[in-house]
């Protein structure tokens, strides 16, 4: 490899979420508008300038960095969705086990907030880990980023669509977290966080939430949560 084969990426601002871990993150952005993040940005890109004009659009991609504990990739790799058993070619796929561990993202654009430290866009829809590296942020363009009618290969397939779980959080747990937390968190459960291939119903799970852990289990077409407590 040449020097005109590589470069380098510099962190330009960095996104603050309720999910601090992998496990129950929405596998793609926008699933959940109920989830909410900021991102504030790095020294010498903190302009407010840097931001003009970008609060006339409504949505905007991020391009983010996967933290994968394996650098190494493979021309396959196994989709969950698929049971973790079919082999998919990785370009075919959004596997964070990529030749540059580049992720993308459209979310929603609330408001763009201008402080004292810089910027600081609020956001809804995110499917990132809470301090995750921004690599760039684009202006979302529906005239030309949405093709209606387009395929989506193997996804289309509705075998490996989970069907969305019936939430129950008995009022005396749903108070152990905040009012303003508790929408985002039935709408992130309802998605099933378990992987495709587990359907144990005497498992108990836990996802960690805007500072609190949640347990749950699964029962046929219903999840339920069974506690929450803070960290």
């Amino acid at each position: 490899m040449t020097a005109e084969d590589s470069f380098l990426v510099q962190k330009i601002a960095t996104i603050h979420t309720d999910l601090p871990e992998k496990f129950g993150i929405p596998r793609q952005s926008s699933l959940v508008p109920e989830l909410t993040a900021t991102v504030t940005f790095e020294k010498g890109y903190d302009s407010p300038q840097a931001v003009k004009g970008l609060e006339g659009f409504d949505y905007i991609w991020l391009l983010w960095r996967f933290e994968n504990r394996d650098e190494t990739w493979h021309p396959t790799v196994r989709p969950p969705r698929l049971g973790g058993n079919t082999h998919m070619g990785v370009f075919a796929t959004r596997s964070p086990f990529r030749p540059n561990p580049i992720g993308l993202s459209s979310v929603r654009l609330e408001r763009v907030e201008i402080t004292q430290d810089g910027p600081v866009l609020h956001i809804s829809g995110a499917d990132l880990r809470d301090g995750t590296a921004i690599l760039d942020i684009k202006p979302y363009l529906p005239y030309t980023d949405s093709h209606e009618g387009a395929r989506a290969g193997f996804t289309d397939s509705g075998d490996i669509q989970r069907r969305s779980l019936k939430v129950e959080m008995p009022e005396s747990v749903a108070e152990c977290l905040p009012q303003d937390k508790r929408d985002a968190l039935r709408a992130l459960l309802s998605l099933d966080p378990r992987p495709s291939y587990q359907n144990d119903e005497s498992r108990i799970y836990g996802i960690s939430f805007a500072g609190f852990n949640i347990r749950f289990r699964v029962a046929e077409d219903t999840l339920y949560v069974m506690e929450i407590s803070s960290v």
